[in-house]
């Protein structure tokens, strides 16, 4: 039989073959998944203190000031000096300022730094011109939020 012009069309093929898009997604999803191991395992240990209050914070205009249980200072994760970090909430500020947006700083310290550290970190920053910022915790239930006991 071999091959027609015409315009005979009972062999066409009318059904979507979804194979090669699964393929494409089970290949994005395993990279997905590689790539959040590797993540995950390059943050920074630190012991936030408990609170069973907090809030959300934007992720677009705010920068992550951490103190380490050496009282060493990590900025968004890289390890910074007191004067840069100083020089950086200066420029960020400026720049959020002139894009119509706050800058938020978020603190965090390790639960062994003494609570005077962290006021050096809020006067920098409030220094600087920057009057939000919050305190980074770790959540827990509240104790009135707590689930009830399991029934025998």
């Amino acid at each position: 039989m071999g091959a027609s012009l015409g315009g005979d069309d009972e062999d066409a093929i009318v059904d979507i073959n979804i194979t090669p898009f699964v393929d494409i997604i089970l290949v994005v999803l395993i990279i997905f998944m590689v790539t959040t191991t590797t993540i995950v395992e390059r943050s920074i240990k630190v012991e936030l203190p408990e609170a069973s209050t907090g809030e959300s914070v934007e992720q677009d205009t705010s920068i992550a000031i951490q103190m380490l249980a050496d009282r060493s200072l990590t900025l968004d994760g890289a390890p910074i000096t007191w004067e840069k970090l100083r020089a950086y909430v200066r420029s960020e500020r400026a720049r959020t300022k002139a894009a119509g947006t706050e800058l938020i700083c978020l603190i965090g310290a390790d639960t062994v730094v003494p609570h005077g550290e962290v006021v050096k970190i809020i006067d920098l920053v409030r220094q600087e011109g920057v009057v939000k910022f919050a305190i980074n915790i770790n959540p827990v239930p509240r104790p009135d939020e707590a689930p009830p006991e399991p029934t025998p």
